[in-house]
């Protein structure tokens, strides 16, 4: 196992045939955290670390690339390329989600029982950040966070506003938002144009108060020298600085899911 993983432990998950690597640390209700591309880098590692060190179980799939491997363009490009072959991946199709979206909640599910607690929090991130939408139709998802969801890609006006999941997928979404108080939380940079504010103000105007925006101003006057092409919140644009909005929108992700799936823990 990678030196970046120090700490975790590594398993797999079977369901219908197709077994992936899974890596946990911690103990306590399950959070699955969804790698970016290229994979399970050391920062996506902290990021779980920082989710066990709160009281639970960080459950880390590897669904692409090397996990450990720190990223760098030629990775980020072949990882990217694996993707766009494997057919577990839907890059384009704006009212549908991915196939692997399936075996994600049938692992979600596992790790409840395993782990107990009240459900289970996702956190998906970039190609996966819509993935934790498209699994909270399943009532044991009880704390998902979006952060940059790229997907569909922004090839048309129209992708802009799509949120890749069905229209009876959107519709029970909105049901678990009035019936079970769910929270779907989102983070962007409001300069990323892989992640359109379009497809936010979608999620807004059809989840309401169930959906909270949390978008940090990345313009070219931005008080933080926050960089026009920033992309990735919780990972490698985080700045662990009490004042940056970075960490702001890092402990905004951590009480979220320490609420829903800690109720007793202050």
């Amino acid at each position: 196992m990678s030196s970046s993983l120090e700490g975790f432990t590594s398993d797999t998950f079977t369901w219908r045939d197709r077994t992936r690597p899974i890596y946990r640390i911690g103990t306590g209700p399950a959070v699955l955290v969804l790698a970016e591309l290229p994979g399970i880098t050391p920062a996506v590692a902290d990021f779980a670390r920082r989710v066990a060190r709160m009281g639970c179980t960080a459950v880390v799939p590897s669904l692409f690339g090397k996990p450990g491997k720190a990223p760098n363009q030629r990775y980020l490009a072949r990882s990217a390329m694996a993707v766009c072959v494997s057919r577990e991946f839907t890059l384009l199709a704006r009212r549908s989600s991915s196939p692997i979206t399936d075996w994600l909640r049938a692992l979600a599910r596992a790790e409840h029982r395993t782990n107990g607690g009240p459900g289970v929090g996702v956190v998906g991130m970039c190609l996966t950040g819509g993935f934790a939408l498209a699994m909270a139709v399943d009532e044991t998802v009880v704390a998902p966070v979006m952060s940059q969801p790229t997907l569909p890609l922004r090839i048309t006006p129209y992708h802009a506003r799509e949120l890749a999941l069905s229209e009876a997928d959107l519709a029970r979404v909105r049901e678990r938002v009035d019936v079970d108080d769910l929270c779907v939380i989102g983070l962007r940079f409001t300069g990323d144009r892989l992640v359109p504010r379009a497809r936010f103000a979608r999620l807004q105007r059809e989840l309401g108060d169930g959906f909270l925006a949390v978008e940090i101003d990345s313009s070219p006057t931005n008080a933080h020298g926050i960089d026009r092409s920033a992309h990735a919140v919780l990972t490698e644009e985080l700045v662990d600085e009490p004042s940056h909005p970075t960490r702001a929108a890092l402990e905004t992700v951590l009480l979220h899911l320490r609420k829903a799936l800690l109720p007793g823990v202050r």
